[in-house]
This record gives C-alpha cells, sequence and structure tokens, in this order.
C-alpha cells in the first residue's frame, strides 16, 4: 500500500511519527463513459475560459479570489498557513466511543508507525486499549483540516475521519414520529423478532457485495450473445395490514425458515 500523508501523533510531549494508509477500497465495477453513438471513451478536459485551449495538469495552480483579482497559492502556501497542522495530528482529549454520534464517522484509515516511533506507537496502542477510549484531534490533508479519532482494534491504531459538527445537517424540518403510542405487546413481539434475527455470534465477512458480482454475470452473458431475462421484485407482503399480526407472522415465518 502507498501512504497518502506522513508526519506525526502529537501525544502530550511525546511525538510519534506515523503514515496514513486508506483502509477502504472500491468493490463496484470500474465503468467507463461511452458516447452512444459510437461507444468512444468520452475525455474530460480542462479548458482556459479566455483561451478555450486544453490545460495540462503541471500547468493548473490553485487561487482565491480576493478583491477581484486571484492570490495564487503554492503547496507551501498552505503549509505556512498552519504548519503543525500539516504535520501533526495533535491530540486534544481523550473520550469514550460511545459519546460519538455515528453520524459524524466518514472513512478509516490505517496508521502505521514511521522510523523510530514503534515504541511511542505501541505505548499510545496499549494506553487506548486498556483505558477503553479514543484520542481526538485534528490535521491538514489536501489543504483540508480534518477532524479525526484514534482509536485501537486488531492490534493497530486506526483513524476515522470525522465530520465536523457544522456539516451535519440539522433534522428538525422531517417529519418523524415522537407521540405515537408503540402497544406493550407489539413491542414484546419485535423485541422477540430482533432476538430471533440475532446470530450466536456475528460474522460480518458473509455480507458480500453481490450486486457487483450479479451485474458482472450480466456483462459475460451480454458479451456472448445472450440477452438477460428482465427478474421481477419479490416483495414478501402479510395479507393483513394489522401490526401485531404482521409480526406474529414474521415470527412463525424466521421459525419456519
Amino acid at each position: 500500500m502507498r501512504a497518502i500523508w506522513t508526519g506525526a501523533i502529537g501525544f502530550g510531549l511525546v511525538n510519534i511519527p506515523i503514515r496514513i494508509f486508506s483502509a477502504t477500497q472500491s468493490s463496484t465495477l470500474d465503468l467507463d463513459m461511452l458516447d452512444k453513438k459510437d461507444h468512444s471513451n468520452i475525455r474530460f478536459q480542462r479548458i482556459n475560459e479566455n483561451t478555450g485551449k486544453v490545460v495540462e495538469w503541471a500547468n493548473i495552480v490553485k487561487g482565491y479570489k480576493h478583491e477581484g483579482e486571484y492570490i495564487v497559492l503554492d503547496d507551501e502556501d498552505f503549509e505556512k498557513a498552519s504548519p503543525e497542522k500539516s504535520k501533526m495530528i495533535e491530540i486534544q482529549e481523550f473520550v469514550k466511543e460511545t459519546e460519538i454520534d455515528p453520524a459524524f464517522f466518514d472513512s478509516p484509515y490505517y496508521l502505521e508507525p514511521g522510523k523510530g516511533g514503534e515504541k511511542a506507537y505501541a505505548l499510545l496502542r496499549a494506553a487506548l486499549k486498556e483505558t477503553g477510549k479514543v484520542a481526538l484531534g485534528t490535521y491538514v490533508m489536501r489543504t483540508k483540516e480534518n477532524f479525526c479519532m484514534l482509536r485501537e482494534a486488531n492490534n493497530m491504531i486506526i483513524l476515522f475521519k470525522l465530520r465536523f459538527p457544522e456539516e451535519i445537517r440539522d433534522a428538525s424540518d422531517l417529519n418523524i414520529p415522537e407521540k405515537t403510542e408503540v402497544k406493550a405487546a407489539e413491542l414484546k413481539m419485535a423485541t422477540s423478532l430482533i432476538n430471533q434475527l440475532t446470530p450466536k455470534k456475528f460474522d460480518i465477512t458473509k455480507y458480500k457485495d453481490t450486486y457487483s458480482a450479479e451485474l458482472m454475470n450480466m456483462i459475460e452473458a451480454k458479451a456472448s450473445g445472450v440477452k438477460p431475462k428482465k427478474t421481477a421484485i419479490k416483495m414478501v407482503k402479510s395479507k393483513s395490514k394489522d401490526l401485531m399480526a404482521q409480526l406474529k407472522e414474521s415470527l412463525e415465518r424466521k421459525k419456519a425458515s
């Protein structure tokens, strides 16, 4: 794997050199965009709006429009704005992970200790595991400040990029039922259904991206000259409109399967 960021973790007066690696990869098929007429690839170009000519990546810079004029910024300018955040994940506090709303979670990344940082890395990893807490901090990557959480998992330190509070939309305008009555018998039946669908031992590896596999089968069939058949959606429904009856039927179907 290739590191996407190199810097250090600031743990009090201890600096832990680390490298960040992406922990995820796409499972979807890589589909190209084509011209419907002749199936030629569609190309995206960066066009100079004044000359109409194509501009190569090497000649593109970033700028901010200030009082009608562009102020051009280079990599050094971004680091000068906040050198400590550009190279340091400064731990600001430790909290229980349960205190963080799941809506704030974004992307996971693996952290690997840099040369000379192995012992300090192991110490922080052990301390996180011992206390059952996670670390919160910020850092800058690709000209953007990131809010993050560090936690111990699978014998390593994993960084989870978090959303800033201002990035979470206000849901107060949604029509969410608050005072809808839930009958005790219905709740008991729903709880029974949940318990029935709870495995003795959870294994997340059984969940697969089956849609991509089925899409690939369809592509191979078309390549072989076979016209794929359109399959109808099978919706399992209850004949009764009564919620209690639907829950009871769900339990009975599960027992029979």
